[in-house]
């Protein structure tokens, strides 16, 4: 029973990563922009926090420094695309090399640092209970403050005057200029929103999930948060859902191994990958789904003059 409450709480930890960043990727695509860059401003971010921590010894500063670097990517981003209408596609990927690159560099002097002896967090009076407690009731604040930013994102989205102005930037950019709306301020407001949070969920690994670093760490996350976006059909909960989902085949592996199971390695490092790959070809049956879904504007250059 221990094992399973490990594997439930080790799961809700590697769900929270992938939640933070592609529930900031969904913000960028509600408003009609796809940022392939994830990947780069994640590892960026990761060792922003982590130098930040150990000059520091401080997680918060950390997480704001993560946040910071990850803002700092997206704006560029947004200056491009946006500013300049490059291939939203293209300069997300150069974006993506960029920030791969860019932190090993940075990263050099502090693959041997350690960052200040971790704290424990847990629930007081749930924490003891029974399995539950290890696996629900001993996680870092930020597990839960995932869920509540996702209820707050639907509240957001659904019932906010700004929410719904965000939404019709990205179905209709040209209606919503007709009606006196900056479609590239809002569009570049939300591609910094989604930054930070990228940046956010980069950090969290550095200073939280695994607290060390090394170049690469993200490994692929950042993809997977993108593939999730669709995956969701951008909907904040089947986000979350979806993020533990994802999470939990990622810690699987872990679990078959401690449990002895007689598979090979490299094919438990496989999982996570592909069953995204599984369900983008599942969801890719039925494109008309994903049209009814998705914003119609979405990866599309917006013209004022036109």
């Amino acid at each position: 029973m221990e094992s399973y409450a490990l594997l439930i709480a080790a799961t809700l930890s590697a769900g929270t990563v992938l939640a933070i960043a592609a529930l900031g990727l969904l913000i960028n695509e509600k408003a009609g922009i796809v940022n392939l860059g994830a990947e780069g401003m994640m590892l960026c971010a990761a060792i922003a926090g982590f130098a930040t921590v150990v000059h520091t010894g401080s997680d918060v500063l950390g997480f704001a420094a993560g946040m910071g670097a990850g803002a700092l990517l997206a704006l560029i981003f947004g200056a491009l695309v946006i500013g300049l209408n490059t291939n939203q596609y293209a300069t997300g990927l150069a974006l993506s090399l960029f920030g791969v690159g860019f932190s090993a560099f940075v990263g050099t002097g502090y693959v041997q640092a350690k960052l200040p002896e971790r704290m424990h967090f847990e629930v007081p009076g749930l924490a003891d209970v029974p399995l539950l407690g290890p696996a629900l009731f001993q996680q870092h604040p930020m597990v839960y403050l995932v869920i509540l930013f996702t209820i707050a994102l639907i509240w957001f989205l659904e019932r906010s005057r700004a929410g719904l102005v965000l939404r019709a930037v990205g179905e209709s950019p040209q209606s919503a200029h007709a009606l006196g709306y900056s479609v590239r301020g809002i569009r570049l407001g939300a591609v910094v929103t989604g930054g930070a949070l990228c940046g956010l969920a980069g950090a969290y690994i550095s200073i939280i999930y695994t607290p060390l670093w090394v170049e690469g760490m993200i490994a692929g996350k950042g993809w997977i948060a993108l593939a999730l976006t669709t995956f969701a059909t951008w909907r904040p909960a089947r986000v979350l859902l979806g993020a533990y989902l994802f999470g939990g085949v990622t810690m699987l592996q872990f679990h078959l191994q401690a449990t002895g199971v007689d598979v090979p390695s490299q094919f438990l490092s496989m999982l996570p990958y592909l069953a995204t790959i599984v369900v983008l070809a599942l969801i890719s049956r039925n494109p008309q789904w994903i049209r009814v879904n998705m914003p119609a504007s979405l990866g599309k250059p917006f013209y004022p003059g036109s």
